[in-house]
């Protein structure tokens, strides 16, 4: 039997998460994480070429409203930011382009991601609920950091399979027709 690779379009759960990858790439790792890489102090900077000073506002005024963490940015946080900038903002843009294209050698690199991805958001939650920079409105930084802890199960889940984007295509057999050799 041959793989045949299923087209995108044929894989709805794939739609979510191309989506989520879209969502990490453009806004969560190279604006929100960014920008506490290039801000030190929020409340002490000089407003930095990128993020734009909109998306600054929003973010500071998120964690100043809802995440103390997120504005109190220790140093075991800012490494947890640093990996997504270094490590999960290029596996984002790569895993875009594998899961529209079907390409499945990004099966376990996507594991490995699942992995360490669940392991920094429950950490990170461990801090909201019981740590110093603990959350005062714990229900929403919960719910809003959920889809971090779900979705790499889901994706786990997905990639469990050697063959994530494909399905077995039979082969039909051939029918030969032989000419009639006796007609005149």
């Amino acid at each position: 039997m041959n793989k045949k690779i299923v087209p995108f379009r044929q894989r709805r759960l794939d739609w979510l998460f191309v989506a989520f990858f879209l969502l990490n790439f453009f806004f969560i790792t190279y604006v929100v994480d960014l920008e506490q890489l290039v801000i030190n102090n929020p409340l002490q900077y000089r407003q930095p070429f990128w993020p734009p000073a909109s998306m600054v506002n929003m973010i500071h005024s998120y964690g100043t409203t809802y995440d103390p963490l997120l504005m109190a940015r220790p140093q075991w946080w800012k490494q947890t930011i640093w990996l997504d900038v270094l490590f999960y903002g290029p596996f984002y843009a790569i895993a875009i382009y594998a899961f529209l294209r079907g390409r499945e050698w990004i099966r376990l690199p996507a594991i490995f991601y699942s992995g360490m991805l669940f392991a920094d958001v429950f950490i990170i939650l461990g801090e909201e609920i019981a740590g110093p920079h603990a959350s005062p409105h714990l229900g929403i930084v919960a719910a809003l950091n959920l889809p971090w802890l779900l979705l790499p199960l889901a994706l786990t889940a997905r990639m469990w399979r050697d063959h994530p984007f494909s399905q077995e295509e039979s082969v039909k057999p051939v029918q030969v027709i032989s000419p009639n050799l006796n007609a005149s």
